[in-house]
């Protein structure tokens, strides 16, 4: 009979790096670049402008068995700003499953983050398969942030998406999105670098933008810049609408495969308040970008939402992305409320 190893939890070191990056790939794949590599870990959980990522790992016999890292992220609530994270990358290898690791290492780190920074919010956008294990550790569900689709190519739309389903239900890794190559786009949209790089239009833009009194992520140049400029691995590209020569629409997205599919994904649309037009163009111009269909979150209340519809964008099947909190003492009530809610496709699809 042979005993499992004690285990010891302790602080995720910079000198972990190599160990972490091979347990999620064994256990995570590659993720949205196709690899785990060590510049788009960097990027972010070091370079993220709201800090570096707190974890810990779990050691056998002096390996790195489990890993727990918390992305930290700020949101906007009305006049508050509220202290987040999200519990993004963590992994336990096979031979070391069912002993508690994952449980253990995050209500460990949630501990440690009360005790020495007085968090307000956990957030994050489980699977079916891991979502039993945060409702079961306190997490409570708020609802599903509503996605809406664009098919471009209606036919091929349809049979990529029937070979998605068969895929999800056959766990088959196809059903997994990967970077696309993007030769047959490059010319019709510049990259997200060649229009974020002019701060001073981009500033001008997001001033005359209406700021939701919902919970949201504040949005700056340095942020856009890092967010979809700066990544390593993606290729995001703009869809920038110009009236008489100024900005006035700025749609942010990436470009991946999924089932055969390339799929550009808005993370970002920017319009001055109630420009329903600059809107609808964005929109517009994201289905002629030469993918097959256009993914975008619409908030309810925003210009998106207002002209998705006549823009040929249907509320997507399964009703969009499942987002669950845990609230620390002194939070708002109602960050629990699905309503209250404004975070974009950007917030949420790397992480």
């Amino acid at each position: 009979m042979t005993t499992q190893a004690t285990l010891q939890v302790r602080r995720l070191e910079p000198q972990d790096e190599p160990e972490v990056l091979s347990l999620l790939t064994a256990t995570m794949a590659g993720g949205p670049t196709g690899t785990r590599s060590s510049a788009f870990y960097t990027w972010k959980h070091r370079d993220n402008p709201f800090g570096a990522s707190p974890g810990l790992v779990a050691e056998a016999d002096g390996a790195v068995v489990g890993v727990r890292l918390f992305l930290r992220w700020e949101l906007r609530h009305g006049d508050r700003l509220l202290r987040a994270v999200r519990a993004v990358d963590t992994a336990t290898h096979p031979d070391h499953q069912r002993r508690g690791i994952f449980k253990t290492l995050t209500l460990t780190l949630l501990d440690q983050l009360d005790r020495e920074e007085g968090i307000d919010l956990v957030f994050n956008t489980p699977n079916a398969d891991s979502r039993p294990g945060y409702l079961r550790m306190g997490w409570q569900e708020v609802g599903q942030l509503p996605v809406r689709i664009s098919p471009v190519r209606p036919i091929r739309f349809l049979r990529g998406a029937r070979a998605a389903n068969a895929a999800n239900a056959s766990g088959s890794a196809s059903a997994v999105a990967t970077p696309a190559s993007t030769e047959a786009v490059t010319s019709r949209l510049p990259s997200a670098a060649d229009v974020l790089g002019h701060h001073d239009e981009v500033q001008a833009l997001l001033v005359r933008r209406r700021v939701s009194d919902g919970i949201h992520t504040p949005l700056s140049p340095s942020y856009l810049w890092w967010r979809y400029a700066a990544a390593p691995g993606l290729d995001y590209r703009a869809v920038a609408v110009r009236r008489r020569g100024e900005l006035v629409g700025l749609g942010l997205g990436r470009l991946r495969h999924r089932a055969g599919l390339t799929e550009f994904t808005l993370g970002d649309v920017l319009v001055a308040a109630g420009d329903d037009a600059a809107a609808r163009r964005v929109l517009l111009g994201a289905r002629r970008s030469g993918v097959d269909h256009v993914a975008v979150h619409a908030a309810p209340g925003t210009e998106i939402a207002r002209v998705a519809r006549t823009a040929g964008y249907l509320s997507a099947p399964g009703g969009g992305i499942g987002l669950v909190a845990l609230p620390r003492p002194g939070c708002p009530d109602d960050v629990l409320d699905q309503g209250r809610w404004r975070l974009s496709l950007g917030d949420l699809e790397v992480f």
